[in-house]
């Protein structure tokens, strides 16, 4: 499939294997580090087998961003193809160094290919969030839009796009030093399920709840008042907790009109961070 827009994204996006093929996503894997082993994201090590592997750590393995060669390499590929405008979406910059990686590659190549354009996107999120911004990029894309509609698409969903989800410890976000501005649901007794968000790129906490059911009604609440009588699309999001997703799925939707929904699993760079068990959802309100 030829588009005159060519998506860029990296593996923490999540987005389901099937849509990155159909919509023509390109993808850049993160890089795990366990002990002496350098993975890299959903390409040498998958979700199953790492969700097994985790409960069982003493020390928590390391994540690191794509460098910008590794963003270079991407954006060089595209260009041997004949593409000539790309846009570069990542995760939030005050998480993670992907953004800044992007923009130096995005540097490299001005000077060595100046007739491609490629514009780097700050989402200021992660996860699915990131991911809705990259699945409707490649949709303009694969309609026809140029890099300016394409980016103006993209930039629109920033500030609408929530993320809300809860696991069954905030140990991993702690450990991995991620924990943001919801540094006071740590000491949270074990039977409170933290709720958690995003806000300007950083972690925040929404709240908390004394079962994960409860938590589940809370985020549907949320969601709800989030998008009034509108509508949305809706990422139902996990690691390694499918049966406690389809819960929330029925919460949320007996309450909000969604207008389109994916199950995704998040990928190892990301599941270090939550744990096994999380659950949550990624969305933004649409007007049809």
């Amino acid at each position: 499939m030829s588009v005159p827009v060519a998506v860029v994204t990296d593996s923490c996006a999540s987005i389901p294997e099937a849509l990155i093929r159909q919509l023509n996503i390109h993808t850049v894997a993160y890089y795990i580090h366990r002990g002496q082993e350098v993975l890299r994201d959903l390409v040498t090590i998958q979700r199953e087998e790492f969700l097994r592997w985790l409960p069982t750590a003493t020390q928590l393995p390391t994540t690191a961003s794509p460098g910008p060669g590794d963003y270079l390499d991407m954006y060089r590929a595209l260009a041997r193809q004949g593409v000539r405008e790309i846009i570069s979406i990542h995760m939030t910059s005050r998480g993670s160094g992907a953004y800044q990686a992007a923009t130096v590659a995005q540097s490299m190549m001005a000077e060595q290919a100046p007739e491609v354009t490629i514009e780097v996107v700050d989402t200021r999120n992660v996860s699915l969030c990131q991911g809705w911004m990259v699945i409707e990029a490649a949709r303009a894309a694969i309609a026809g839009a140029n890099l300016a509609e394409v980016s103006a698409k993209v930039r629109r969903m920033i500030p609408i796009t929530q993320m809300i989800q809860t696991a069954d410890t905030l140990r991993y976000l702690y450990m991995g030093g991620r924990i943001g501005l919801a540094q006071n649901l740590v000491g949270s007794l074990l039977n409170i399920k933290p709720l958690i968000g995003m806000k300007d790129g950083v972690i925040v906490a929404l709240g908390k709840a004394r079962s994960r059911l409860q938590a589940y009604a809370q985020m549907a609440d949320y969601v709800s008042a989030a998008v009034g009588e509108g509508k949305a699309r809706v990422a139902y999001v996990h690691a390694g907790a499918l049966q406690e997703i389809e819960k929330l799925k029925q919460l949320v939707e007996d309450k909000v009109s969604v207008v389109e929904s994916l199950v995704a699993e998040l990928s190892p760079a990301l599941a270090v961070h939550t744990g096994p068990g999380t659950a949550g959802l990624c969305f933004y309100p649409v007007e049809s």
